[in-house]
């Protein structure tokens, strides 16, 4: 397991994980394909805010079970609480530092269909 720092664009939010980053995921819900994130999920645990709690901004929409955070300064979205599993945390890969498209190659890409993605049984 690594440590890997990020932040997003303006660095008033700054975080930590600890991973293995050995996989990333793309999905085709209606935010996430519009945000065009590359996305790794950690347990809440591996998660650590180091500055700007106060600076993220919550959205929330349809069933309200995923909790997306955005910087409010300048908007980039670097970690998410998804529907599909609420109790972990989804970091955007590419708000890392270090990690770039090219580290992409090296990652196995899950694609997730969350357009179909529902909670009913």
């Amino acid at each position: 397991m690594q440590t890997y720092q990020g932040s997003c664009h303006c660095g008033a939010v700054r975080f930590e994980i600890d991973t293995v980053l050995d996989n990333a995921a793309i999905c085709n819900c209606s935010i996430c394909s519009r945000r065009n994130a590359v996305m790794h999920r950690v347990a809440p645990e591996n998660l650590r805010i180091l500055q700007g709690e106060d600076a993220l901004q919550l959205y929330e929409f349809n069933t309200k079970t995923a909790k997306h955070y955005f910087c409010k300064t300048c908007g980039i979205y670097p970690f998410h609480r998804p529907r599909s599993a609420p109790d972990m945390v989804t970091v955007n890969i590419f708000c890392l530092d270090g990690v770039d498209r090219e580290i992409l190659a090296d990652l196995k890409i899950i694609k997730f269909d969350g357009q179909s993605f529902s909670t009913e049984t």
